[in-house]
């Protein structure tokens, strides 16, 4: 089994956006004790929690132009302060992409595993984003590759084609996908040019 590895803390931020509530001062008493940085805020993020590692938010009294970023895209790890459990409510911290989640009121203990529950459950998201947008990445350049190869074939050989989309790419001293785009930008120009003469013909 593979086990995770427990990052250092100390030294991090972690904002905490909740009306001033004992959950406040249970929160940043825990946070001090691991070495973290705290800064409390209501109603709104002020800018420079962008560059925090952690922020804690009422699910309770919280709306979405709390935050300096749209729903779902905090750029760091989010625990939600959750104290109803109303389906909307739940519903909201969701729709924010909530890493972990500490139930009110806060005690003494609880926070050091939200933090490392949302650490990690942040970098999966983040590593699954990346994956995600490198195969939608891949996919549109073969879509670009294929509409290359059509356009320099004009409906014979596909395989020349291809042979030919690698020997401009060598010739070019670019990447097959870089000379495909260049191909298809040529070919939406050249399409482009043929509409607009088309276009003074018919008005002359």
């Amino acid at each position: 089994m593979t086990r995770a590895r427990i990052p250092n803390l100390g030294g991090a931020r972690a904002f905490i956006l909740h009306r001033p509530h004992p959950t406040v001062q249970a929160i940043t008493r825990q946070l001090s004790a691991i070495g973290l940085a705290t800064i409390d805020c209501w109603p709104e993020l002020p800018p420079e929690a962008l560059a925090a590692d952690f922020v804690f938010f009422d699910a309770d009294l919280g709306f979405d132009e709390q935050f300096p970023w749209k729903a779902g895209e905090a750029p760091m790890p989010m625990v939600a302060l959750i104290g109803s459990e109303a389906p909307g409510r739940i519903e909201w911290a969701l729709s924010h992409k909530a890493d972990a989640q500490l139930l009110k009121p806060v005690g003494n203990a609880g926070v050091y595993s939200a933090l490392l529950i949302a650490r990690q459950s942040f970098e999966a998201r983040k590593h699954l984003a990346g994956e995600i947008a490198s195969l939608r990445q891949r996919v549109a350049e073969r879509q670009t590759i294929v509409r290359a190869v059509t356009a320099l074939s004009k409906g014979s050989d596909d395989e020349r084609a291809y042979a030919q989309l690698r020997s401009l790419a060598m010739s070019w001293q670019i990447s097959v996908e870089d000379a495909a785009r260049r191909i298809v930008a040529m070919q939406s120009e050249e399409a482009t040019g043929e509409e607009g003469g088309d276009d003074q013909s018919h008005r002359a």
